[in-house]
């Protein structure tokens, strides 16, 4: 697991990624049916990098404002404080999201209209709220310079 701030900084292999969002006031967002307004704060979103350009491009993608609005978490990075991500080369997004089960789904089916096994890829970081203490090295290691 690695964290990057840059996503020209990711690799460009392909794996998991969980992207850390900061919405700085509440959004009103459709998935599906359902219609719901997330509250001002920080999330994580976890998604897979499959294609051409691996976590690199993809997570570009997500980076950019300007965007054809194609899957649900476009509605969030068009407006959202996008803080870094949490990367795993070879990594799969629902067990990435699996390892955030302590974190609350704000919205049933987020990112995971194609998933068997997860009911969102969304998770809501409340304030104070623990990450798993490998997330967490992670971040901490990319706040760190370097060594001489």
């Amino acid at each position: 697991m690695i964290f990057r701030i840059c996503a020209f900084d990711a690799p460009a292999a392909i794996g998991a990624y969980a992207l850390w969002l900061r919405l700085g006031a509440p959004l009103d967002v459709r998935v599906g049916k359902i219609s719901a307004r997330l509250p001002a704060g920080d999330y994580l979103y976890c998604g897979s990098a499959n294609g051409p350009g691996g976590l690199r491009a993809r997570l570009a993608r997500h980076m950019r404002r300007e965007k054809r609005l194609h899957w649900h978490i476009d509605r969030l990075t068009a407006v959202a404080t996008i803080l870094g991500a949490f990367i795993e080369e070879g990594g799969d997004e629902c067990a990435l999201n699996a390892a955030l089960d302590s974190l609350p789904t704000p919205i049933a089916g987020f990112g995971s209209s194609d998933c068997r096994r997860c009911a969102a890829h969304l998770r809501l970081w409340p304030k104070g709220a623990a990450l798993p203490s490998v997330w967490e090295n992670a971040r901490k290691a990319a706040e760190s310079p370097p060594p001489d």
